[in-house]
């Protein structure tokens, strides 16, 4: 088990919940922007978010941001990184004004005493750093060690950075490797999984745009956190973040680590079918997310419900799901656990499960 560090009210490793954490695409100088991003990314489930902090107008600018939130849900604000590259004095004054965790490089801070200064400022407010090392950031000798980048280099300079803090004293570490490349991202994983007990941040980066991304993403986190592997993680999509955090909710209720939400289960349609069965699907969908909201609000169950397209396979393939419906012509047989309980025409299917779904 990793160690236990906390950021703000989450915390990461140690046994806690897989956190799941995004970053702002607005201007941190722009306070009303930056807040407003935050609350869609946390309405949507998000945990932790971080921020990019590349001048001392965005740590005047986080100063606000922080305050505002903490102004508007006291204890219950969600946490905020401070993204620091380059310029040590960005750490020591973002953490002054309230930073929950930074995110520092420390192999592009400046000399060791840069980082000892940083890390003395993080370990006196308390707050956890997270070492972030990606493909594009290895060191030149191991560059040349290993003839580029590798899943050994990878792990190396992450523990070769790691080192530069425990250096120092301070050990209330979060690392993160990442690379576009699934495989060697993985890899990379694996090797320091074995060499570290601090807790990890998994993702894959630069990720992509759309189905491209989401899938990278699936594959990438999916496969670390069935090994075991992965304490709190950032989905990577160019866009809007708030797409992250809903691919990043649904890795961990695909895998079962996280209980609540309704999982839809739907068959690919075959010459059987009598019903525009995607048209269904989609409709149950959109009308499903505030049900999804709402269920989660208040702590309920995870559920499934399977959409079929035919009455042949319909409830025997789908028996284990709380509710269903299996499509005949033009009309939708509703079961639950296998048992029909109702008949109703193929334009009341989506609302009829609706409401059927609202009882459990």
């Amino acid at each position: 088990m990793k160690r236990k560090v906390k950021c703000g009210n989450i915390y990461i490793g140690g046994g806690a919940p897989v956190s799941i954490q995004s970053m702002l695409t607005v201007d941190t100088a722009d306070v009303c922007a930056s807040l407003r991003q935050i609350e869609e990314l946390s309405d949507a489930g998000c945990d932790i978010v971080r921020l990019a902090v590349p001048d001392f107008e965005a740590v005047a600018a986080f100063e606000k941001i922080k305050s505002e939130l903490v102004s508007r849900h006291g204890e219950n604000a969600t946490p905020l990184v401070a993204d620091i590259h380059f310029d040590y004095r960005l750490a020591l004054d973002v953490i002054k004004v309230g930073a929950d965790k930074i995110r520092i490089n420390p192999g592009n801070i400046g000399d060791a005493a840069n980082v000892k200064v940083i890390a003395n400022a993080a370990k006196e407010r308390g707050i956890p750093i997270r070492v972030g090392v990606n493909s594009g950031s290895l060191e030149k000798d191991i560059l040349k060690k290993y003839g580029g980048v590798t899943a050994c280099g990878l792990a190396e300079s992450a523990l070769r950075n790691v080192a530069l803090l425990e250096d120092t004293g301070f050990e209330d570490i979060v690392i993160s490797i990442k690379s576009s490349d699934v495989r060697m991202n993985f890899d990379a994983h694996k090797i320091l999984d074995e060499k570290t007990e601090y807790p990890l941040h998994i993702g894959i980066t630069e990720a992509g745009l759309g189905e491209s991304g989401v899938i990278k993403s699936a594959m990438g986190i999916g496969a670390l956190l069935l090994a075991g592997i992965g304490n709190t993680i950032r989905v990577s999509l160019t866009g809007d973040p708030v797409k992250e955090v809903i691919c990043a909710k649904e890795i961990l209720e695909v895998i079962g680590l996280r209980s609540s939400g309704i999982n839809i289960i739907s068959c690919p349609t075959c010459g059987r079918a009598k019903v525009n069965l995607e048209k269904i699907v989609n409709e149950l969908t959109r009308k499903l997310e505030a049900v999804k909201k709402q269920r989660e609000h208040e702590g309920k169950r995870r559920i499934s419900v399977a959409v079929m397209g035919c009455a042949v396979n319909g409830p025997g393939e789908a028996r284990e799901a709380d509710i269903g419906v299996a499509c005949g012509d033009g009309k939708g047989i509703i079961f639950a656990k296998g048992e029909t309980i109702a008949t109703v025409s193929e334009n009341e299917i989506a609302d009829e499960l609706i409401r059927k779904i609202n009882k459990i």
